[in-house]
């Protein structure tokens, strides 16, 4: 599933179950997803992991206390960046942010913290499921404008970046479902033209003419 995400306040933190973590409860699997920044504010910020190993009792206490902001590692974000957010990972989105996110379709979220907004929270599931830990920072890179490249390939999903008809990072790549996201010109997915801000979905990578792309990301499934 693809969103594009425009914050202009920061966004709950959360976290997500693993497939084995899931299933327990009746969901048939789990969930990760990846942030593509498309531009951010100078002073913008993510949050991810903790600055710090915590027990689970420290966690939800702040939590509680509404302190668990002091414990969350928030970053600096810039256009170009991209991060892969593994299951377990407790993330959170601050204002000032343009991305877009890729993710399982699946809907399985645990809020440990919502700012006071009346929304349910999900402590116990949350702190069940969390990596009580830093963001592992090698599932962040910076990602050149000008040139096609790999995010990220893994289980449960591909994502690319391509710069005009530069298809090389893909030609490797078996998948029996493609997304499409146009970021600079358009491209055309089984006939149809697909511009910014859209996404164009098939089942052959060629399927997609890129004849006319600037730049765009590319997702595919690897499951």
């Amino acid at each position: 599933m693809i969103k594009y995400l425009f914050t202009s306040e920061k966004l709950s933190i959360q976290v997500h179950p693993n497939d084995r973590q899931a299933r327990r409860i009746g969901f048939p699997h789990g969930k990760e997803e990846s942030w593509f920044i498309l531009d951010a504010k100078p002073d913008a910020v993510l949050g991810l992991g903790l600055k710090k190993a915590v027990s689970a009792t420290k966690l939800k206490t702040a939590a509680i206390l509404g302190e668990i902001e002091h414990l969350i590692d928030w970053k600096p974000v810039k256009k170009g960046d991209f991060f892969h957010i593994p299951a377990g990972t407790i993330h959170a989105i601050g204002p000032g942010v343009s991305l877009i996110e890729v993710q399982r379709n699946i809907d399985v979220t645990y809020r440990l913290y919502d700012y006071g907004r009346p929304r349910e929270l999900h402590l116990e599931e949350a702190i069940s499921v969390a990596k009580l830990t830093s963001y592992d920072m090698k599932y962040n890179s910076e990602i050149p404008a000008d040139q096609s490249a790999i995010l990220f390939v893994g289980s449960p999903y591909a994502l690319f970046q391509i710069v005009g008809t530069d298809d090389e990072v893909v030609s490797q790549t078996g998948s029996k479902e493609w997304q499409v996201i146009p970021l600079e010109g358009s491209v055309t997915v089984r006939g149809k033209l697909i511009g910014a801000g859209e996404c164009g979905i098939c089942p052959r990578f060629a399927d997609i003419d890129l004849s006319n792309n600037g730049k765009s990301l590319i997702a595919c499934t690897m499951t």
